[in-house]
Order: structure tokens, then C-alpha cells, then sequence
């Protein structure tokens, strides 16, 4: 959430940044600046019905005392008035702050300078590139033909036990998969990282917090009942494990890495580009999160995209790296890295993180707040990425590694696998 000050000193510089992001701000931002002056006003009145009322309750004692009963009780009418007053600023202040909160929460983040203009994934801008992304054989089989055929997922089975986009792992499949994890895991915490287990289900403050409400609930299951939700990322209760916190300064930064099965609806999702693993309703992943100092924010976000791609690096897969353009960049972020790797069977890009500055936006919503050297208090960045979405790196490590006798495991897996090839 952008911070209430920044709108009201700066908003020509807001509406001007979000037409970055295809946003029109200019009714928003306008909307909302007439709210707050209403809400100054009204709470600069009320602060000056207040102290007349006090004035007045203090009169009423002397004159009482001094058994001036009939002007006392001329000025207790007075007070009488005022408390209405008081009563009715109360309630158009509560109103308008309800009102002024709905509308804040609809401006998207800002987006870094750096952000290019572009409607959507066709204008983003690719900053680095490694590994040969062509195919080598015109008879290289697509995933879910190879899982078929060496029974290590089943799309079938999971369709009956649940429905469409819950694979069921099997054998060495299952293996991989887990191989995959700890792999990531391992390397996390080897980089720095504390790894914790979060909760799979948020309540909604938590939701509301990371920036998932009120913007993407129709892309979340809700468990109605108990009003939770299932988590998209790790991101949303590893973030939240830090609201309404002050941090010292000298702690900083905060990293954390967390394995969660996410959860994602994906409605409207359909057709050849989904097929097999290529979008999920529930996957695995392991995520990186950082509360960092403003300073230092975006050399962090440099060396956690170094570090996501590192990890491409070690399974050997060929990959690219993309500035997200305005149009692509989500709702919350500044400034975002999409890694992809490439599918030599589908001869396609397969996004497997994203890796984003979300600045003061999520901090802000959090209050994660830390303490300065000058004893200010100050909003924290926080910063994420998938180290690394499981579905597409199996993917592509299952097309690109294929061969006669069976699929090759990367030798970086082979201590967590146990074998080196599947057939």
C-alpha cells in the first residue's frame, strides 16, 4: 500500500509513474486527496470540539462553586450541543477514513525507474541469457508422454482423486521431486538463508498484508467456514511472520527460506500451454524472502536473482532472465526478475521464479518498521523470489535430459536421488 504522505506530496509523480504500469491513477489519486483533506478538517474540528469542551466542563465547576447554579447549567446545554457535534465528526470520520482506505488499497505499487514501458510479456525485457535453448532432436517427447511411459506422475489419478492440476508423484518421480527440494533447501541456507516450516492456510489479515487481497482473492482457495486461505507462496506467511514489528537496524537484512506446497486456482486457465505441468492448481516450491534496509534493497534484489539463476546454473539448464515491462509487473511490485528455463521438447519459455522489490508497498500494509541510528522509525523493503517453482524445472529437467535408456539426473541431484537415471 502506497504510503498516505508520499500520495498527498507527490501525486502528480504517482499518476505519472503507474501510467508505467497501464494504470490510469488520476481520478484515483484525486478522489483520495479530497478524502483526506475532508478527513484533516473534520479531525481538526473535532480536536477543537474537544478542548472546548473541556474548557467549558472546567467554567461549569467554578461556577458551581461559586453556586452560579443557573449559568452552569446554561453552559452544561452548551456541552450538550457540542456532544452532538462530537458524536456526528466521529461518525463522518469513520466513514470517510472506511472510504479513504478502499480507495488507497486499489493503487498498485509504483514502479522502479528502471521498469520498461510494454503492455505485457511480449515487451519484457531480456537482460541475460546462458545455455543453448534450441532442440536436439526433432523426436524429443514432451513430459507428459515421458511420465507416462517411465510411471513417475500421473496427470489420471490425480484428476480422479482430486480433479485437474493435482499431479500424483510416483517412485522415482516422487524421488525427484523430493531430491529438488532439499537441493533448494540446502542451498538457501548454505547462502545465508533461516529455513522455517510456515502454515499452508492464512487468515485474512495476513492476505490483506502481502498484498493478496483485495487483488488476487478469485486466483485463492477460501476455506469459507473458518475464513482462511490457502497459500499461493511461501511468501505470504514467511512475510507475515514480521508484521507489526519494530527491527534494529543492525539486523538487517532478514532472510528466510521456506518449502511450501501453493495453491492457485488458475480459473480461466486452459488449452496447450497448460497441459501436464506447466500450471498446477497445487505445486511445490521453495521461496526466498528478505526484509532489507531501503539502501540497500535493489543490490539485494541483484543478488538474489544471481543466486535463483545459480541454481539453473547447477541443474544445467539452459535459461534467461527478464525485466518484467510495466504491463507484466504485478500489483505489489517495483521492479520484478522472471527466470525462465527452456523446454527443448515443447521448444518454449517455462517461467520457473520471480524475483521482486516490493519496497515499502508490503511494508507499509505489514508495518514492519525498523529503527534507525538516529532513532527513527522507518518502513522496511521486503523482497522475495522461488528458488526455485518445482512443476517446470521438472519439466524441462525430464524433456531436456532424455535419452534411449531413460532420463538422465543432473549430477547436483544425484546425492539427494540416489540414482542417476530414470528408465
Amino acid at each position: 500500500m502506497l504510503q498516505m504522505q508520499n500520495i498527498r506530496e507527490n501525486p502528480d509523480e504517482i499518476i505519472s509513474k503507474l501510467k508505467v504500469k497501464n494504470f490510469n491513477a488520476s481520478e484515483l489519486v484525486h478522489s483520495i486527496l479530497e478524502l483526506d483533506s475532508q478527513i484533516r478538517a473534520d479531525k481538526k474540528a473535532l480536536d477543537e470540539n474537544l478542548m472546548q469542551q473541556n474548557t467549558i466542563a472546567k467554567e461549569i465547576g467554578q461556577l458551581f462553586r461559586l453556586g452560579k447554579t443557573n449559568e452552569a447549567n446554561e453552559l452544561k446545554e452548551k456541552t450538550g450541543i457540542l456532544k452532538t457535534e462530537e458524536k456526528e465528526l466521529q461518525q463522518r470520520l469513520s466513514n470517510t477514513t472506511s472510504l479513504l482506505d478502499e480507495l488507497v488499497v486499489q493503487l498498485p505499487n509504483t514502479p522502479h525507474p528502471s521498469v520498461p514501458c510494454g503492455k505485457g510479456a511480449e515487451d519484457n525485457e531480456i537482460v541475460y541469457q546462458e545455455g543453448d535453448p534450441t532442440s536436439t532432436s526433432k523426436e524429443m517427447l514432451p513430459h507428459w508422454e515421458l511420465v507416462k511411459k517411465y510411471d513417475i506422475i500421473d496427470f489420471d489419478l490425480g484428476s480422479k482423486i482430486t480433479g485437474a492440476g493435482f499431479p500424483v508423484y510416483k517412485g522415482k518421480g516422487a524421488k525427484l521431486q523430493r531430491a529438488l527440494i532439499s537441493f533448494f533447501l540446502d542451498s538457501a541456507t548454505e547462502e545465508g538463508y533461516l529455513e522455517v516450516q510456515p502454515p499452508y492456510m492464512v487468515n485474512e489479515n495476513s492476505a490483506y498484508a502481502t498484498g493478496q487481497l483485495p487483488d488476487k482473492e478469485g486466483q485463492m482457495y477460501h476455506a469459507t467456514v473458518d475464513n482462511l486461505y490457502l497459500i499461493p507462496t511461501a511468501e505470504v506467511p514467511v512475510t507475515n511472520m514480521y508484521r507489526d514489528i519494530i527491527l534494529k537496524e543492525s539486523n538487517l537484512p532478514l532472510k528466510n527460506c521456506a518449502y511450501s506446497a501453493c495453491f492457485r486456482r488458475e480459473a480461466g486457465s486452459y488449452g496447450k500451454d497448460v497441459r501436464g505441468l506447466n500450471r498446477l492448481h497445487q505445486f511445490d516450491k521453495v521461496e526466498i524472502v528478505q526484509i532489507a534496509h531501503p539502501d540497500h534493497s535493489y543490490q539485494i534484489l541483484e543478488e538474489m536473482k544471481k543466486y535463483a539463476y545459480s541454481l539453473l546454473q547447477k541443474l544445467e539448464l539452459p535459461f534467461r532472465v527478464l525485466r518484467l515491462c510495466g504491463g507484466d509487473l504485478s500489483f505489489t511490485s517495483a521492479l520484478t526478475y522472471d527466470l525462465e528455463v527452456f523446454s527443448k521438447a515443447q521448444e518454449k519459455w517455462l517461467e520457473v521464479s520471480s524475483v521482486s522489490n516490493f519496497e515499502t508497498f508490503q511494508a507499509n500494509r505489514l508495518k514492519v518498521r525498523f529503527k534507525d541510528d538516529a532513532g527513527k522509525t522507518r518502513l522496511a523493503h521486503t523482497l522475495n523470489g522461488s528458488a526455485l517453482a518445482l512443476p517446470r524445472i521438472m519439466a524441462a529437467l525430464i524433456e531436456n535430459n532424455q535419452t534411449p535408456d531413460g532420463i538422465v539426473i543432473p549430477e547436483v541431484l544425484r546425492k539427494y536421488t540416489g540414482f542417476s537415471l530414470i528408465s
